[in-house]
């Protein structure tokens, strides 16, 4: 398995790493949820981030 694909996804080249720093309580909470809800922590910030595209900016109709 490539060192960029997580479990069960097929590998997209058009997909760029980033990298983000969160206190370790965080990043714990984080991994565990992520194997409870059987996904990736990769997958959860992917769905929040477009989730949070999708919504209107403040203070424009």
């Amino acid at each position: 398995m490539s060192k960029n694909t997580e479990a069960g996804e097929t590998p997209d080249k058009r997909k760029k790493n980033t990298s983000i720093g969160l206190d370790g309580e965080t990043l714990i909470a984080l991994k565990i949820r992520a194997i409870e809800e059987g996904t990736s922590i990769r997958k959860i910030i992917e769905t929040l981030v477009n989730d949070y595209l999708d919504t209107p900016k403040k203070g424009h109709s």
